[in-house]
């Protein structure tokens, strides 16, 4: 199998990373397209893929096209390429782009399939989201789970719950990263140095959720398990409540369904 990026921004590069350097595919079985083509370059040294002078020389070229560009920038590329696509396979990594999109305009002849990555891809750890509805034949879509397998947890999702999805898991992280930068700030404010306090941060929030998802437990029963009676704990605990933690949490994924909903 031979694969296509058509856009090389920050997700492409950590996919096209991930493939490579997991053993999954040979970097010489790999091509990404950019109209900045010195950037391009740089970035096929570095990771290790075959830069294409254009689209077309792109698309002729491998089995399954990637569409990595701007949402907004998919309707150009797809008018100037969407004839070289029948016969192809087409994995879109495009925020607000279904199944039913792509074929409205390329019909039945281009095997489709909709994905949605979040960025901690880029270290293995991400969350692949995958389309239920798809035309790929099943061979097919076998390897290309295998390949974003890859990258982190590959779940299946309903057309109608690819919103919510992205929103918990494609917006979530800049989320985790507040809340990272907060506690740090935290620690900061009492002497640790800010290199440490981001450090203990981060692995205090990677060690709780790998312990929710290695125990299935519910997080709030791990939650009780460090809330001692009368203890530390249960006071931040009480503090994070009277703030509205949670309620600010769901707050955060209203506003972006609304704004998904809208547009």
């Amino acid at each position: 199998m031979k694969i296509g990026f058509i856009g090389m921004g920050n997700m492409a590069q950590a996919i096209a990373a991930g493939f490579i350097y997991s053993g999954k595919i040979d970097g010489t079985d790999v091509y990404a397209y950019a109209p900045h083509q010195d950037k391009l370059k740089s970035n096929a040294t570095k990771i290790g893929f075959v830069p294409a002078p254009t689209p077309k020389a792109l698309v002729t070229s491998v089995d399954v096209v990637i569409i990595a560009c701007k949402p907004y920038q998919i309707e150009d590329v797809l008018e100037e390429i969407g004839k070289d696509l029948k016969g192809k396979a087409l994995v879109s990594i495009a925020a607000g782009w279904s199944f039913d999109s792509y074929e409205k305009i390329l019909g039945k002849d281009t095997r489709i399939q909709c994905i949605m990555p979040n960025t901690p891809a880029m270290v293995g750890e991400g969350v692949l989201l995958f389309e239920r509805i798809h035309s790929l034949n099943e061979d097919e879509r076998n390897e290309i789970i295998d390949l974003f397998g890859s990258l982190g947890l590959v779940e299946e999702l309903p057309t109608e719950l690819m919103g919510i999805g992205g929103a918990v898991s494609g917006c979530g992280p800049a989320f985790m990263d507040m809340i990272m930068e907060a506690y740090a700030d935290a620690a900061v404010k009492y002497g640790i140095p800010r290199t440490l306090a981001y450090k203990l941060i981060s692995q205090t929030m990677l060690g709780s959720a790998k312990l929710q998802l290695q125990s299935g437990s519910h997080p709030g029963v791990l939650k009780d398990a460090v809330c001692s009676p009368k203890g530390s704990t249960i006071r931040g605990v009480e503090a994070l409540e009277k703030a509205g933690l949670r309620a600010a949490c769901m707050d955060a994924v209203d506003s972006i369904m609304d704004f998904i909903n809208n547009r």
